[in-house]
């Protein structure tokens, strides 16, 4: 990240706060594990921390848990993904305010040699495909923003995914992008950590992108 993306997200952070900050006050951030997988804190959270005099804890868990922690009250400000889910949370009187802070989007990837043949823009028929190839598909299966997003995707396949070609990790995405590789399956992952890991992710390579249904509002 160049140093006028990052200043620029430290302020769109920080008007996303809007909570005046006293010296030393510790602010919970409870955000997706896609945000801190991409190393996108290391470079955001140091400078607000100056600007403010505050110290940030970050708690990174999929989108559902992350909801669940501020609507229980152990979290003073989200950074997640699912624009349904987070509009009900402000309607509901859990939260002040919701703001457009950031976006980057969704890549397929799987096996280079890419034996379900989903190769291609369309996200819907590539997910088609690979299940009616019953090719390996890692899910992160933990109710998270990109979990959510898979799901659509399915639905939109006219799939209900399951059987022995579906795992369902419940963990967060460099885990899950991790057991992809292992197993040579597909795996929906955000692109700044596929960028981030892809050379971790040995034998894997983007088969689908570019569909607006893949786009990543945070």
């Amino acid at each position: 990240m160049n140093k006028t993306i990052a200043a620029w997200t430290a302020a769109a952070l920080a008007a996303a706060l809007a909570l005046p900050l006293a010296g030393a006050e510790t602010l919970t951030l409870a955000s997706t594990t896609s945000t801190l997988d991409s190393g996108l804190f290391d470079a955001l959270i140091p400078p607000f921390e100056r600007q403010n005099g505050c110290t940030v804890k970050v708690v990174a868990v999929g989108t559902g848990q992350a909801m669940r922690l501020a609507r229980d009250g152990n979290a003073d400000v989200l950074l997640v993904h699912d624009r349904e889910a987070e509009e009900t949370f402000i309607a509901e009187g859990f939260g002040l305010e919701r703001l457009d802070v950031m976006h980057n989007d969704f890549v397929l990837v799987g096996p280079a040699a890419d034996p379900a043949r989903a190769r291609g823009p369309a996200a819907a028929e590539a997910f088609r495909r690979i299940a009616a190839a019953g090719a390996a598909f890692a899910s992160r299966g933990d109710d998270s923003g990109t979990h959510k997003k898979e799901l659509k995707l399915w639905r939109a396949a006219g799939v209900a995914p399951r059987g022995a070609w579906y795992l369902e990790s419940g963990t967060g995405m460099e885990a899950t992008l991790r057991i992809a590789a292992e197993k040579g399956a597909y795996c929906l992952v955000d692109r700044a950590t596929w960028l981030a890991h892809a050379r971790e992710a040995d034998g894997l390579a983007v088969v689908s992108e570019g569909d607006p249904a893949l786009f990543n509002p945070y």
